[in-house]
């Protein structure tokens, strides 16, 4: 059986990792993976995948980075990925990895005009997201956690926009029927983004009452991981009628 790959994009900051744990983990763990059948790929360090064609579908995560700086990584990683849609392998993206795709295909991203959106905030679904296999689990609006400061600003040609925020109209986009991307963090669980709010008050004493009214109102956010875990048992599916 082919393993999926990880395409690890950056790290959590040191004060989350000390208390939680780094990205990797925090997909593995909410996403139900089995680490024997999981390639990690730290691209900022250097680390290269192999082949799009040796892996049965790819994850791809957050980052401090910003799509917009073009790293070298960060563009080949766009090559890689514009190769694997060539191939249709399975593909779920979230926050940078959901910028990295749109910008791989044609997309414009770009810092958000309204700023950063973070927190636990609501996500509505629109009709062709109602109507997704994948979603359809979901009810027409629930809670995600958020925290980036770059967006999709315009999609790719062919994709289709299946939810949105207050702030950012291009929450969840599909590209057919074989990759999926969320600009909400579905890894994040309630004390994780407490976390983060915790670490951008003290990043930004001026602003420390509104992060932490917005830690009162954290919560977990059971729907959005059901797109992660739903995708992970996608491939086991796949790869057991394959096999």
């Amino acid at each position: 059986m082919k393993p999926l790959l990880l395409m690890q994009t950056g790290d959590a900051p040191e004060a989350i990792r000390q208390t939680h744990s780094n990205f990797e983990q925090m997909f593995m763990q909410q996403g139900g993976m089995a680490a024997e059948r999981v390639q990690v790929v730290h691209l900022p360090a250097g680390e290269q995948p192999a082949a799009p064609a040796d892996y049965c579908g790819v994850v791809i995560t957050g980052s401090p980075a910003m799509v917009t700086e073009r790293l070298p990584w960060s563009e080949q990683a766009a090559e890689w990925l514009r190769q694997a849609m060539a191939l249709r392998l399975p593909i779920f993206g979230a926050c940078y990895g959901h910028q990295l795709l749109a910008h791989a295909l044609g997309g414009e991203v770009g810092y958000h005009p309204q700023g950063m959106e973070v927190g636990t905030l609501e996500i509505e679904l629109l009709p062709a997201g109602a109507s997704d296999r994948r979603l359809m689990m979901l009810p027409p609006r629930f809670k995600a956690n958020l925290i980036h400061s770059q967006s999709v600003l315009t999609p790719p040609p062919g994709a289709d926009v299946l939810a949105r925020s207050a702030q950012d109209d291009y929450q969840i986009l599909r590209y057919g029927d074989n990759a999926l991307t969320t600009q909400f963090h579905p890894e994040f669980d309630a004390a994780t983004m407490r976390s983060y709010l915790h670490w951008l008050a003290e990043l930004n004493p001026e602003q420390q009452a509104q992060y932490q009214q917005k830690q009162r109102q954290v919560d977990d956010t059971p729907f959005s991981r059901l797109l992660l875990q739903g995708f992970v048992v996608s491939l086991g599916a796949q790869q057991a009628l394959a096999g």
